[in-house]
């Protein structure tokens, strides 16, 4: 069983050491199921990428913006949220960590 929380402080602490200001972690992976902790230093992104076949992601810490063309939206520690079905990114408002969760195919 992993600690989410040791997680969570362990790649923030990498994420800030990163030059790109963000480290990743795959926590789960029982296909078609994956479950990856995402920690991003503030202004740190993902840039655009496609979307699985479902997904979602739990912010543990901070808060971020989820971006794509049906429009953005914004989820603090403790937000639960869909991953859009079309390509989108996200950013990190504060220095922050996820947990996204998604199946693929």
């Amino acid at each position: 069983m992993n600690d989410l929380n040791a997680l969570a402080d362990e790649h923030l602490a990498a994420a800030r050491r990163s030059p790109h200001g963000r480290s990743a972690h795959r926590l789960l992976q029982q296909p078609p199921l994956r479950q990856t902790v995402i920690a991003l230093t503030a202004g740190s992104a993902l840039d655009e990428h496609n979307a699985p076949l479902a997904a979602s992601l739990l912010v543990l810490r901070g808060a971020v913006r989820i971006t794509a063309p049906s429009g953005d939206v914004e989820l603090t520690a403790g937000g639960l949220g869909p991953i859009p079905r079309e390509r989108h990114g996200l950013l990190a408002l504060e220095d922050a960590v996820v947990l996204l969760t998604a199946v693929n195919d």
